[in-house]
């Protein structure tokens, strides 16, 4: 058997250039290929010999990379740079920020409730914690943006 290391040095360039050729951007291509030096050493497969351990790492290589663009296709999103927000005001644009700054606990929860209209009760199943953590997070993150903004 292989040593890791050995085949991951070996096989590296290879993955890396059909992870770029798929998801066509150079960090992506970079998880991909690490992630699949993850799932070798979770898994730990018995490869018979060289060939059938570069084929195992390319397949699982190749299915990481369709499922990045699977997520794509299903969470399009658009970079914050084009979101438009030129319909906000000076204040609404501040608040927006202010809300960015919260711990993430905080500004999940308020951006759920505030901005996406949740309910409670949608949030704490969103979240998996309790009606009454919600609640409290809420009071927490608007108590913080009272300090930083004002009334």
């Amino acid at each position: 058997m292989m040593r890791a290391e050995t085949l991951f040095t070996e096989h590296m360039d290879l993955l890396y250039r059909m992870a770029l050729f798929m998801l066509s951007n150079t960090h992506d291509a970079e998880d991909a290929v690490q992630e699949t030096y993850v799932r070798y050493l979770l898994k730990k497969p018995k490869l018979k010999d060289e060939e059938h351990a570069k084929a195992w790492l390319m397949r699982v290589c190749i299915n990481i990379c369709k499922n990045q663009i699977r997520y794509w296709k299903r969470h399009p999103s658009s970079p914050i740079s084009e979101t438009d927000i030129s319909e906000t005001t000076l204040g609404e644009q501040e608040i927006l920020r202010e809300i960015s700054l919260l711990p993430t606990k905080y500004k999940s929860v308020i951006i759920l409730h505030s901005i996406e209209g949740y309910s409670v009760k949608e949030i704490s199943n969103i979240l998996k914690i309790s009606d009454a953590a919600v609640k409290k997070r809420l009071q927490r993150a608007r108590e913080q943006l009272k300090l930083k903004i004002g009334e």
